[in-house]
């Protein structure tokens, strides 16, 4: 029955988001600009299919009410940010309150400055998914393997609701993802990002809340976004430059600059992105030294990637006079 309830929900997902890019595309057309790595007008209405589809999975499967509803408050804000562009300032804040929320609420042992981190915490893993939601396939398949690594993560520890909750989401991804996969013929927006993220961070502390892992576990799964937008957002800062505007300074963006097609990144980023999750997974309920060692690997491998990249973008550069 629960399985079923998740294939359910895929199929949901799969319909919805086929007739939202053909009802609703003239309304919500993503149009390349600065940041931009398409070159024509896609609909960006995915969100639309993936929230709803969630929301009634993880209601029906018995989840947690409040992540549904400020899961469900966060889509239609993004929605409105998708349509009519609001100014940065009044997304973030509605970020921000949304991880308040969360953290108040289902955190109340907590003192005031672990509230807080866990807040930001939140609110940032809510825009990085956004920052990262950048190319054909990316965030869609980051979906899927993240929220398919909590739910083994939960099956190993006999938790049935958050294996069903977890499958709901990877879901109604995975339906998306059919229609996103390169060349993507619709977008998630910001209407599905930014509600995303708040699932990753909320289902990832619930889950050390409730002893199913440990508090690095939803960080190594979700490695390869976290490292790519956190070091690029350093960066930039270091740098002098305006972090809160567009830009494509994105290690993900590099890549397809550099020459990269799409599906080659798409499945670049796949492999990394099974690589992290296999390594949290195998992590899991092993000593801290072998923890340890598991990912200080990881990050090796990762300081790998990002240093031939550097290297290459500004070898590209000096070579078409870019320095």
């Amino acid at each position: 029955m629960k399985l079923s309830l998740a294939v359910t929900f895929l199929l949901t997902a799969g319909v919805l988001c086929l007739l939202l890019s053909l009802r609703v595309a003239a309304w919500f057309l993503d149009q390349p600009n600065e940041r931009s790595l398409h070159a024509s007008p896609v609909p960006r209405t995915g969100g639309l299919a993936i929230v709803p589809a969630v929301a009634l999975g993880l209601l029906m499967a018995g989840a947690d009410r409040l992540l549904v509803v400020l899961a469900v408050a966060l889509m239609l804000l993004s929605l409105l940010d998708d349509w009519r562009r609001l100014p940065a300032g009044w997304r973030l804040l509605g970020h921000l309150a949304a991880a308040a929320v969360f953290a108040w609420a289902r955190f109340p042992g907590a003192g005031w400055l672990e509230l807080v981190l866990l807040a930001l915490a939140v609110g940032w893993m809510i825009n990085l998914y956004n920052f990262m939601d950048g190319a054909d396939g990316l965030a869609g398949g980051m979906t899927v393997i993240g929220f398919c690594a909590y739910a083994v993560a939960a099956a190993i520890a006999a938790n049935a609701s958050y294996t069903v909750a977890s499958l709901c989401v990877a879901s109604a991804a995975f339906a998306f993802l059919l229609f996103n996969f390169p060349p993507a013929r619709i977008f998630m927006g910001d209407a599905g990002s930014i509600p995303l993220g708040f699932l990753a961070a909320a289902f990832g502390a619930l889950g050390w809340r409730d002893g199913l892992w440990p508090l690095c576990f939803p960080l190594v799964v979700f490695a390869p976004f976290v490292l790519d937008a956190s070091v690029t957002l350093l960066k930039r800062g270091l740098r002098g430059e305006r972090v809160w505007q567009a830009h494509r300074s994105h290690y993900y963006q590099r890549l397809v600059l550099g020459g990269w097609s799409h599906r080659r990144l798409a499945i670049s980023e796949y492999a990394l992105m099974l690589l992290g999750s296999g390594a949290a997974l195998l992590a899991l309920h092993r000593s801290a030294a072998m923890q340890m060692v598991i990912v200080a690997s990881l990050a090796v491998i990762y300081l790998s990637a990002g240093l031939t990249i550097d290297r290459r973008w500004r070898e590209g550069r000096t070579a078409s006079g870019g320095e």
